[in-house]
């Protein structure tokens, strides 16, 4: 699958400067990090799982977490699971029933340049509740389980870690599949100060050792809120909620380091799709849209509480935060319009690679000063987001690419 690859390929010329490449779900799980953008969350109860999953391929969702925890009820566990394997079945065959039809179609002569399988099936990765589940559900899904990159970890800690790494690499060994772990800090050890460091250096320390594995690391702000009895408004940030600003930064600190030893660390969820009553003014400003002649999609943006998920992850990204868990399909376009590499940050980056030995320099768009050494490792991380989401043509702003990523 491919970002944008929803957008009319005539439309995605005059957006991109370079255009976002191709990945699937055996690619470098350096690669996927970054691909995963915003990751969709379901709960494994849905009825019409595998069509939901389908449609949302269809408006541009990269990556998907069948939920089997917190999203539902402890009495559903069972039909949750069952509903979960049969969907992922339904897909598998669908897949496979389409890659069979191709190869006639095309001698046939049918076709406009696009393929008749219509959208990738998403990264697609279960959140379990308990270590056991994770050898039960590739078992039981048989040929599907190739659909699983991988299990998402809850309540993530050094103690109950330990048993859900070993049991996803014993799948992984005993079926042959590579099975990738996102591990969710969400503990009450995670906010509460006192135990905070300790907790995540053991965790640094436990998904060292699984390096290979590791996709990336999630933040489950709603749980760390809790611990306080919090809950962020629409009109504030995760940044705005001080105890769980401070979880983000350690984690980040410790777990999300560039010197090698650090993952991709996911923005947390943004849970609001509908607007209420407002205390504060609208987050965006107009004459961005106003430019674009683009004012009715800005007037959206605010009606669904849209202004406050994009501010949301502006400081995602300026805290080192790269992609982010939404609960709606309307959140999508706006996390990945935010994740394409403007004209301006890829003309930094490449002049900052290009150099060797140092030394400072004005930027191609002289209005800043570049310096080679420190900001290295932001330039190779750019460059990363730039494969998978690409990099905007010049003159091309993020109103663009929203509008543009919103249309389906």
């Amino acid at each position: 699958m491919r970002h944008f690859d929803h957008i009319d390929i005539g439309h995605r010329k005059h957006l991109f400067y370079r255009h976002p490449r191709p990945f699937g779900r055996h690619d470098d799980p350096d690669v996927l990090a970054v691909a995963l953008g915003a990751t969709l969350y379901c709960p494994g109860t849905r009825p019409a799982l595998a069509h939901d999953i389908v449609k949302a391929a269809r408006r541009g969702v990269a990556s998907m977490v069948v939920c089997l925890e917190d999203a539902i009820a402890d009495a559903d566990v069972p039909a949750a699971e069952a509903n979960t394997v049969r969907a992922f079945r339904e897909l598998h065959d669908r897949d496979a029933g389409a890659a069979d039809d191709e190869p006639g179609d095309a001698a046939r002569g049918r076709g406009n340049g696009r393929s008749r399988r219509g959208p990738g099936i998403p990264l697609l990765f279960i959140r379990v509740r308990a270590a056991e589940q994770i050898g039960d559900l590739v078992d039981r899904l048989g040929p599907a389980a190739d659909l699983v990159t991988g299990f998402v970890l809850p309540k993530f800690t050094a103690a109950s870690g330990g048993a859900f790494l070993d049991a996803l690499e014993d799948t992984a060994a005993r079926t042959g599949r590579r099975l990738l772990a996102m591990p969710v800090i969400e503990s009450r050890e995670a906010i509460h100060r006192e135990t905070r460091a300790d907790l995540l250096q053991d965790v640094a320390r436990l998904l060292a050792k699984h390096r290979d594995r590791v996709l990336a690391v999630r933040l489950g702000a709603t749980d760390l809120s809790a611990a306080y009895g919090l809950r962020r408004p629409p009109d504030l940030t995760i940044y705005d909620i001080r105890p769980v600003a401070d979880a983000i930064s350690d984690v980040v600190n410790i777990l999300g380091r560039a010197d090698g030893t650090g993952y991709v660390v996911t923005g947390p969820v943004w849970e609001y799709f509908s607007a209420g009553e407002r205390m504060f003014k609208p987050q965006l400003r107009q004459s961005p849209f106003e430019r674009q002649r683009a004012a009715p999609l800005r007037e959206r943006l605010i009606t669904s509480d849209l202004d406050g998920l994009i501010r949301e992850v502006h400081l995602d990204k300026a805290n080192g935060l790269i992609g982010k868990t939404v609960i709606h399909p309307s959140h999508v376009a706006a996390v990945h319009a935010l994740s394409v590499v403007t004209h301006e940050e890829y003309c930094d980056a490449a002049d900052i690679l290009r150099v060797t030995g140092g030394g400072a320099m004005a930027s191609t768009y002289a209005n800043k000063m570049n310096e080679a050494k420190p900001h290295r490792a932001w330039a190779e991380r750019l460059m990363m987001r730039a494969r998978v989401f690409g990099v905007a043509a010049e003159g091309v702003t993020f109103v663009e690419l929203l509008e543009a990523a919103s249309r389906r």
